[in-house]
């Protein structure tokens, strides 16, 4: 039902001066508490006892003050694109909270990039300070992190003030979580002994999972004071979706970190290994409160009467969260335990900052792993969330047939394979390993995946929504029908797309990009993966698009593709330059780099061109179909007219005879 200016006043709870002072005294408790425990955290590691105390235990102090504003500002634009809309009360207040948060976030930024500076620069009016300071922030990567960062927060700042749409607002949601990566960059809780890249992604996830769950607990507490019945349990109960998987992210990036920085049990009780563990148990405690959540306190508030104690609960979440921030700012300031680690004895492990993996064969490649805790968690979801939207229909009495769900099933296990197994593992060190990871990602997980047609799946699953604000289905639905999405989905673009992105990608510095960066890697594998979606979407989808081209056409479409890709490996295979040979070329194996790539090159003309013959043959049996179907439909309209229509065309040849 739609609130209406009168209902929406009956569902507001009166704010008097007790709900004001509550608002202020919480988020200050929280804040209290989180200093605390980050005062416990530097004690217990050691985090400011160098020479220099009070400079070390301000920089821990900047990051927790940023990880709160941040989380904050996550929060607040998560639960208005996907709880709220501009008609009820209180939107602009909780975008301008969201906006104030972001600002704090930019000065607490600023500070960090400051106390950085001053670790290991000349201090404020040496006649070096300033000269340095352009060198710390142009050269050395800590200080490019954080002017990055600082700039984007500051931009997100103006954006949350300017941007007052609904849509606007969930394009926000993105640049939001993307301004919280660079925290995972930086700071002792960034460095991992033997797979840097691993201990990145999971620490990203960890901070964007922790702000989600956090922030979202403190709106939520903030705007919940202003309401009760109705509008608190359905925001209640949406925010506790964004919740758990908040939860079940942070859980598994939290295991993935513990592991990589503190491999061996005893490390557990080094004092890092101590912040860990209470870090954990404030963290295993907010998630029972959730759980309880869930099953009594939401139920409660749907039922009747429950909002105190509802609140309440959610005061109490948020300082044991409070307590675990605290800690884990500590955890930042202080040092991992030493690891005993081979001796690096190859160029290889210099540039990928991993071992060697042993030399490629089939079984290695089949049994090696490396595995990605961005993919692990999103194979998952994905998954779990096509299984669920398959058990709503059939609970509801609706069919779904078993191959979509076969076909998703098969195109996530072959994803999870490929970010996370033996190709994970070689690409970063052979140029074909690389490139059938590639060819694999854009033509061949496509294949399984489109035929399940997902978008159809969850239009149909995903609940709608009549009271003003934005689900699943809705966001859904505004990204299918936008223009963005009609452009992307043309046959023709995605054409462009598909075959453009091997000239742009490879001869270009996105290459070097995405293969000596992890950050670039991950923007590799989702390219890839997005444009060959859209590409096969366009040739056999079942999925609604904007515009198909007839079955002659996509043929051609494909032919022409085709072609491009054996031109594509044709050049690889007789070029005489490595395209990084300062990567590729470096990397020590006592093989040929160039032999290899001409390899790679080989990969990209036959073993790319299986998948495209397969969707030929699709484009083909379903044109051969379609055939079948008019001609079905045309007899049972000639049955039904008395073939009507063949009767006018004679009489009408029979009176032009008559004529002549």
């Amino acid at each position: 039902m739609v609130l209406t200016r009168s209902s929406s006043r009956r569902d507001a709870a009166p704010v008097g001066s007790g709900a004001r002072a509550v608002r202020i005294g919480w988020p200050a408790a929280v804040l209290l508490v989180a200093v605390l425990a980050l005062a416990a955290s530097l004690a217990i590691g050691g985090g400011a006892a160098g020479p220099d105390a009070l400079l070390e235990a301000a920089r821990p102090l900047a990051s927790l003050v940023l990880t709160l504003a941040a989380s904050v500002t996550l929060g607040a634009v998560l639960l208005a694109a996907f709880a709220w809309s501009p008609e009820r009360p209180g939107w602009s207040r909780l975008l301008d909270g969201a906006a104030a948060a972001a600002g704090v976030w930019t000065v607490a930024s600023g500070s960090s990039l400051l106390l950085g500076y001053l670790a290991i620069g000349p201090r404020i009016g040496s006649p070096t300070f300033g000269p340095n300071l352009m060198l710390y922030l142009t050269t050395v990567d800590e200080g490019r992190i954080w002017l990055g960062g600082t700039i984007g927060a500051a931009l997100l700042t103006t954006l949350l003030i300017v941007v007052r749409s609904h849509t606007g607002v969930g394009l926000m949601v993105p640049l939001t979580a993307a301004g919280l990566v660079p925290l995972a960059l930086l700071g002792h809780a960034a460095t991992a002994a033997g797979d840097h890249n691993t201990a990145i992604t999971a620490l990203a996830l960890h901070v964007v999972g922790a702000a989600a769950w956090l922030g979202g607990l403190g709106v939520l507490l903030v705007v919940g004071l202003g309401l009760r019945g109705a509008p608190l349990a359905d925001l209640a109960e949406r925010y506790s979706a964004i919740a758990l998987v908040a939860f079940v992210v942070v859980g598994y990036s939290g295991i993935v970190s513990a592991s990589i920085r503190t491999p061996e049990p005893a490390m557990l009780l080094t004092p890092y290994g101590q912040l860990i563990l209470v870090k954990s148990a404030a963290l295993i405690a907010a998630g029972l409160f959730g759980a309880l959540h869930r099953t009594v306190t939401i139920p409660r508030l749907k039922s009747g009467p429950g909002r105190a104690p509802f609140l309440r609960l959610i005061g109490v979440e948020l300082l044991v969260l409070g307590i675990a921030a605290g800690f884990a700012a500590g955890l930042g300031a202080t040092a991992p335990p030493d690891q005993d680690l081979a001796p690096v004895t190859t160029p290889a492990e210099v540039l990928t900052e991993s071992p060697l993996p042993p030399p490629l064969t089939v079984g290695s490649l089949l049994t090696e792993w490396r595995f990605d805790p961005l993919w692990v968690v999103g194979c998952l979801l994905m998954a779990a969330f096509y299984l669920v939207g398959v058990r709503r229909l059939r609970l509801r009495g609706d069919a779904w047939p078993v191959g979509r769900t076969v076909c998703w099933l098969a195109g996530t296990a072959v994803l999870f394979w490929l970010t996370n197994g033996g190709l994970n593992r070689y690409q970063e060190v052979l140029f074909s390993a690389h490139m059938l990871l590639h060819m694999a990602l854009t033509m061949l997980v496509p294949l399984l995946l489109v035929p399940a047609a997902p978008v159809t799946l969850a239009l149909r699953a995903i609940p709608r929504r009549t009271d003003g604000t934005r689900g699943g289905r809705e966001w859904l639905l505004l990204g299918v029908h936008s223009r963005f999405a009609t452009v992307v989905a043309n046959p023709v673009v995605a054409a462009v797309l598909f075959a453009g992105s091997l000239v742009a990608f490879y001869w270009s510095p996105l290459f070097s990009w995405a293969t000596t960066d992890h950050l670039g890697h991950e923007w590799m594998t989702v390219h890839f993966l997005i444009t060959g979606f859209l590409f096969v979407q366009s040739l056999i989808g079942i999925d609604p698009v904007p515009f198909r081209f007839p079955y002659p056409i996509r043929l051609l479409v494909l032919l022409a593709t085709m072609a491009f890709h054996a031109f594509f490996g044709l050049a690889l295979i007789l070029g005489t330059g490595l395209l990084l040979p300062d990567w590729y070329g470096a990397m020590g194996w006592g093989t040929s780099a160039l032999a290899d790539q001409r390899l790679g090159g080989g990969i990209a003309w036959s073993v790319g061109e299986i998948p495209t013959l397969v969707l030929a043959i699709v484009v083909a049996v379903s044109w051969a179909r379609s055939d079948d179907r008019e001609a079905r439909r045309r007899d049972r309209h000639a049955d039904r007219t008395g073939d009507a229509d063949l009767a006018a065309y004679n009489a009408m040849l029979g009176r032009l005879g008559g004529g002549a």
